[in-house]
């Protein structure tokens, strides 16, 4: 028997039932029969919220084959729906509470003669037309029924009714009405039932609150964080795929249940939690569970007495996987024993509209069995899926099945691929094996993943071989020189310098520093404005072997200061003659022109493991911290690339970056060690967008890295600008990147190729590469593509584990760029170099980056931003990148920042900053946000800027944003209202408190405040009462404070011509 909204339906764990009680307190809809039991209220409102009402069916097809009489038949069925009156019903919905009252409309009845194409499908085609074709609730009745007749005298009865009254017993108890013509059985009391359970209803709103506050503390998201779905879908399109738990793992179970007092639903129920918990990395998930609450005295009663239920499930890693199974089962029957409270009145606060936190339910796979009649077979049909799934993730097992059970898993595609719903499956049979073969074990040493998918997950992770490079950067520079020595290797405007040059240079550097009692492994500090000098001095550094640690003049003295006691610094080149007086006395001071007293000196050969730079990173105790970086770790960077990227000798690179910055690594070793011309753009001119597109137009410059805020600002300065530029390759790095920005970019350079690159300091600048394409424009895309050559990356559990595809975990970061580690930091060192566990090489690192990504289906990664970027608002955890993400969705939007004001207290904020496109306004940009986004996940303010600030570095800084514009989005009310806004939402709110009998302040959550599914029926009435404009019931529930519904109301009353939807 297949449910339209969710798929097999079959008797799951039986709940105490309602036998009758007294009805006092239901309320009885006027025109209405009976009041609507709460389980067909949570029906009710599911269909309310989908895309498509009317589409919550379920649907009973057999095929006959025999004698039959479709004349009879249709007379049966006709009966059958007089003789329910469940069936013979109509909804009704238009005061303030709901109720079924009888319709006066025939039931449908279709006999018709299949085409012969329709053997080729085996008519399953015409049966899921029958089954897509919604069902009008509000003029009933509430089930149709066709007889769809075959070439070979065979045909097929399909039933189709409204998921409001029936459930599979009643639809199997349907078909055996129509087929025998039996009406003997005694058809019960559905409306007396129903009435009894909607006065338990009420008198049960206690156990719903508290039940609900029990789940809000949970971890929960409001959607799936881990799926790769289409965002396009709509939200109930979906597919089904089968799947099979092995014959040893079921039988196994059985024992494994038996021995722990369990039931194997319970054990089910724990497996799909655990895999929903891990997968969304947190240590609870919530699941659904399918329970009928069918008293024995309605057996043959056409109803519906099933419910679904939340049942916690709470990971305990240290315990021992027998008891988180028997915490399940307990759970689990608590959850059963609620089953008479209507489920949207137990889900917390901001999850009653959206996949919720319910990403995923459980009910057993149940197919009737055949009926056999004098003359005539009536076997179920395979019923072919509609597309429509209740929930992200539907999982069905034939708990009945003695060897191989089989199962069934429905999806929607909005939140999961096939691909991924595959792997899904492969998941639970692993979690399921684990908990029947090892009871005994700690939960922590379950793996989500069988080994096969495992080891494709770590494959995915290894960048293409990359051999090692024996040479350090000053050799591979003196070679390069002897190959070109007449090329120009530098120039700053000022002055050019051909690769001899800065070799000679450098060299005359380098016997000063070792005169001076510069050793190999020593680390020498260089204080120099941008120049070719600076370039100089840095390898002349690098040729005694020592490391250089960058002093950039324009940092503040105490930062300086800093770094050199960190450092250990003892000699400091610089490009002044005489010694800057902030500098401590025991440090020696060395203008770069120094000249050595022995010209002839011979330099030593350096190892190409020794420290290349040591370059101070922001550590979030506020002391910086320095990372060593070796020769090898450099010139890796150097072989990963250089063939890919096309870097040569014909290259124009522009070094952009303060050598102080990372990123200056990657624009000078790499453009140097290729023959390229490195253009040293000043920092004046790194900061003035309009002056440095000069300077790219004028150098010519090829190779342009950039940071996506500051590409921002020269990509704005370039739609203005008449000249073009010669740019062939953009880098970005340093922070994320939103694709949809680059579209003016790709319009005015076609041919030009765009590289997003993830790295950080700790693994040698970059680490990953993707080749930006238009449809990533067009798309959204965060994605950041592969591992380097002789790269590592996995994406890891808090527990080290390798997650699987699509869901985020922290990234780590192995292989040829990993560095020495922190300077005099062996504690932290320690901490965030890890052990690889699975190296490419034998005694491997991994550096524990502190980001987070995911790992998508096709086997690149997409980054997400810091696991610090997780902020909490009022109780709701919130992903500031995905606030930022839908506000760039806007198209008036080209930039955006959003941060979080009062961090950690009650009046904790969001604030949007945006820079607009032309012809572009803050007016209603919240509001559409609102579209996209959760109520808690809107900013409750915007302030446009002409560019959002940049550090020295180029990164969004955050500390020159300025005070948010209060009421930047609130937009005027209609015309001759002049004070309509503060007028509707004092309207609005005296409406809610009449409701809910409660003081209500603007922000104030209606679930949070004791509303109820009921309550918000009775809102959407009390609301038209006021003379407010019509609200649809899926309004009321996804606008859920006063703010946001005023907000509504107030679009509402300016385009009257709009239906409520």
């Amino acid at each position: 028997m297949i449910d339209r909204s969710g798929g097999l339906v079959g008797p799951g764990p039986d709940a105490s039932a309602i036998d009758g009680g007294d009805p006092a307190g239901a309320a009885r809809p006027a025109g209405a029969g009976w009041p609507l039991a709460p389980n067909q209220v949570g029906v009710h409102l599911a269909d309310a919220l989908a895309e498509r009402p009317g589409m919550h069916t379920v649907v009973a097809a057999y095929r006959l084959t025999g004698t039959f009489d479709g004349e009879l038949l249709a007379e049966r069925f006709r009966a059958l729906v007089r003789r329910h009156p469940a069936l013979s019903s109509r909804l009704v919905d238009d005061g303030p509470a709901l109720g079924m009252a009888r319709s006066d409309t025939a039931p449908e009845w279709r006999d018709e003669t299949l085409p012969p194409s329709a053997a080729d499908d085996d008519g399953a085609d015409r049966r899921l037309a029958e089954c897509l074709r919604p069902i009008d609730t509000r003029h009933g009745p509430l089930m149709r029924g066709a007889l769809l007749r075959r070439e070979d005298g065979d045909a097929d009865l399909v039933l189709t009714a409204s998921h409001l009254v029936v459930d599979d017993q009643a639809m199997e108890t349907a078909v055996a009405e129509v087929l025998t013509g039996d009406t003997t059985r005694s058809p019960g009391d559905y409306p007396g039932w129903a009435t009894a359970a909607a006065g338990a209803a009420l008198r049960g709103a206690g156990r719903a609150a508290a039940r609900r506050a029990e789940l809000a503390a949970l971890p929960l998201g409001t959607e799936p964080a881990w799926g790769c779905g289409d965002a396009a879908a709509g939200d109930a399109d979906g597919g089904q795929l089968p799947f099979t738990v092995p014959d040893d793992v079921w039988r196994k179970l059985a024992g494994t249940a038996r021995t722990l007092g369990i039931s194997r639903y319970s054990a089910l129920t724990a497996a799909v939690g655990l895999v929903l918990a891990r997968n969304g990395g947190t240590d609870a998930s919530l699941v659904g569970s399918f329970v009928t609450r069918r008293p024995a005295a309605q057996r043959h009663t056409i109803g519906y007495f099933s419910n679904t239920v939340p049942v916690p499930v709470r990971l305990a890693e240290d315990g021992t996987v027998a008891g988180f199974l028997r915490t399940c089962h307990r759970q689990c029957l608590a959850a059963y024993r609620d089953a008479d409270l209507p489920l949207f009145d137990v889900l917390p606060a901001g999850h009653q509209s959206g996949a919720g936190p319910l990403t995923a339910a459980v009910a057993p796979l149940w197919t009737p069995p055949p009926l056999r009649l004098p003359g005539l077979t009536a076997r179920p049909l395979p019923h072919p899926f509609a597309g429509a799934a209740k929930f992200p993730l539907l999982v069905y097992v034939d708990m009945a099945a003695e060897g191989a059970a089989r199962g069934l898993l429905q999806f929607r595609h909005r939140w999961f691929s096939a691909e991924q719903a595959a792997l899904f499956t492969r998941q639970l049979v692993a979690v399921l094996r684990e908990f029947a073969e090892r009871p005994d074990a700690r939960l922590v040493s379950v793996s989500v993943l069988d080994e096969a998918d495992r080891q494709r997950v770590l494959d995915a992770g290894l960048g293409a071989p990359l051999a090692p490079e024996e040479l350090s950067v000053p050799a591979l520079f003196t070679r390069r020189a002897g190959l070109s020595p007449d090329r120009i290797a530098v120039n700053d405007g000022r002055t050019a310098l051909r690769y001899a040059e800065v070799d000679e240079r450098s060299d005359t550097v380098a016997r000063a520093l070792a005169e001076a009692g510069v050793r190999a492994g020593d680390r020498v500090g260089v204080r120099m404005e941008r120049s070719c000098d600076l370039i100089v001095a840095l390898l002349g550094v690098l040729k005694t072997g020592a490391a250089y640690v960058p002093l950039d003049p324009s940092y503040p003295e105490a930062r300086l200061a800093l770094v050199i006691g960190d450092a250990d610094v003892r000699v400091v080149v610089g490009d002044a003659d005489s010694r800057p007086a902030d500098l401590p006395e025991h440090i020696d001071w060395l203008p770069v022109h120094t000249r050595p007293r022995d010209p002839a000196r011979p330099l030593p050969a350096v190892d190409p493991d020794l420290p290349c730079y040591a370059i101070h990173t922001s550590g979030s105790t506020g002391r910086p911290k320095g990372v060593l970086v070796t020769h090898r770790n450099v010139t890796s960077l150097l072989n990963a690339t250089r063939e890919d990227f096309g870097l040569g000798p014909d290259d124009v690179w522009s070094l952009f970056h303060s050598f102080a910055f990372d990123f200056s690594a990657w624009e000078i070793w790499v453009c140097l060690l290729t023959g390229g011309r490195l253009v040293v753009v000043p920092r004046a001119v790194s900061r003035n967008p309009e002056e440095f597109h000069q300077l790219l137009e004028d150098e010519e410059v090829t190779v342009l890295s950039q940071t996506p805020t500051a590409f921002g600002l020269l990509l704005a300065t370039d739609r203005l600008a008449r000249g073009g530029l010669s740019v062939r390759l953009v880098v970005f790095g340093g922070e994320p990147l939103d694709t949809r920005t680059l579209a003016p970019w790709f319009e005015r350079y076609p041919g030009a190729r765009v590289e997003n690159m993830y790295g950080i300091t700790e693994t040698t600048v970059h680490s990953t590469t993707h080749t930006v394409t238009r449809e990533d424009t067009r798309t959204g895309s965060r994605v950041v593509g592969r591992p380097l050559p002789g790269w590592e990356i996995y994406v890891l559990d808090a527990h080290g584990r390798p997650v699987a595809p699509g869901v985020a975990g922290e990234l780590h970061v192995g292989g040829a760029g990993v560095a020495l580690g922190y300077l005099d930091r062996p504690e932290l060192t320690a901490e965030r170099f890890t052990t690889d566990r699975h190296p490419r090489v034998p005694g491997g690192r991994l550096y524990r980056s502190g980001d987070q990504g995911r790992l998508l289906p096709g086997g690149v990664l997409e980054h997400l931003g810091r696991l610090d970027d997780q902020v909490k608002v009022r109780g709701f955890r919130i992903e500031l990148g995905e606030v930022r993400d839908a506000l760039l969705r806007d198209p008036s939007v080209t930039s955006a920042a959003v941060v979080v004001h009062g961090a950690g207290t009650a009046e904790a904020r969001l604030d949007a900053y945006v820079v607009l496109a032309d012809g572009g306004s803050t007016d209603g940009l919240l509001r559409r946000a609102a579209a996209r986004l959760p109520e808690y996940m809107v900013p409750q303010t915007v302030t446009a800027l002409t560019a959002l600030p940049v550090t020295a570095n180029g990164k969004l800084d955050k500390a020159r944003l300025p005070a948010p514009e209060p009421d930047a989005d609130a937009p005027a009310g209609p015309a001759g209202s002049p004070d309509a806004a503060g007028d509707v939402l004092d309207r609005v709110v005296g409406v809610w408190r009449d409701v809910l009998d409660v003081p209500v302040a603007p922000d104030d959550n209606f679930f949070d405040l004791g509303g109820t599914s009921l309550l918000a029926l009775r809102l959407k009435t009390a609301l038209r009462g006021a003379g407010l404009p019509e609200l649809a019931l899926k309004e009321v529930i996804r606008h859920a404070t006063p703010a946001a519904m005023t907000a509504l109301l107030r679009d509402r009353a300016g385009a009257p011509g709009e239906a409520a939807g």
